[in-house]
């Protein structure tokens, strides 16, 4: 027997109609532990306010059966970063709804590459530690704060994940040393440890930025076959868990 972590909703609620403007407002659909998130459609909702806070949405996905999150780009950027950073809390993995025109960075999936990957990034980290050490002196010395920021990209299938880079602005300022970093691309060497883990890969090192992946996503969209099917199903959180 399912029990849902939400209270029942006996009102269903027309978010198009009444919210069309609003993007803070979204459509949730699941099947087979599979999380939509996408715009306001003409399915009639329950109004969910608790999924306002980023707190009640963490203890949500946390209870739920749910294995991962698609998360519609059009959507806007700030609500992507609301749904990522509670997804990261939750330790669900989120991916992003991209059209199969676009061609997204490759991971790689034969265990050879990957291990061979692994190799050289780690000897790399080896050959270059003493540059990114002094980098982190220089940091600490020219523009003392945070050494490290971590950014939201796109991986391979549109999953997002946690990009290690040096910090090369304070606030919303761009220092002299990240300047001269950027032109060289040493901002970029802490992206080392992202091949470790998986995420990116030394030859397909490039990665979508959240900003960018939205952008370019502008394609008609071509929706996977289980997402067809979850459209026609309005969310029942009476009798399903979230």
């Amino acid at each position: 027997m399912t029990t849902s972590i939400i209270p029942t909703l006996e009102n269903l609620y027309d978010v198009t109609q009444q919210h069309q403007d609003n993007r803070s407002y979204c459509t949730l659909q699941w099947r087979r532990g599979k999380l939509l998130v996408k715009l306001p459609g003409q399915v009639k909702q329950p109004y969910l306010p608790s999924l306002n806070s980023k707190r009640s949405l963490i203890e949500c996905l946390q209870h739920s059966p749910v294995s991962l999150v698609s998360i519609d780009p059009k959507l806007g950027e700030a609500l992507l970063r609301f749904w990522a950073d509670a997804c990261e809390q939750a330790h669900k993995p989120i991916f992003l709804r991209i059209p199969a025109g676009n061609k997204l960075p490759k991971q790689p999936n034969q265990p050879l590459q990957r291990l061979i990957d692994w190799i050289a990034a780690l000897m790399l980290l080896l050959l270059v530690s003493p540059v990114m050490l002094g980098l982190i002196i220089l940091m600490q010395v020219y523009s003392p704060g945070s050494l490290f920021c971590r950014e939201w990209h796109v991986g391979e299938r549109g999953k997002l994940f946690r990009a290690i880079k040096f910090c090369s602005t304070t606030k919303h300022n761009i220092t002299p040393l990240g300047r001269w970093m950027r032109k060289y691309s040493l901002d970029n060497l802490p992206q080392l440890f992202n091949v470790l883990r998986g995420d990116i890969s030394l030859t397909e090192s490039h990665s979508w930025t959240l900003e960018d992946a939205v952008q370019l996503n502008q394609l008609p969209e071509i929706t996977a076959s289980w997402e067809i099917e979850a459209q026609s199903n309005a969310l029942q959180l009476d009798t399903q868990t979230l």
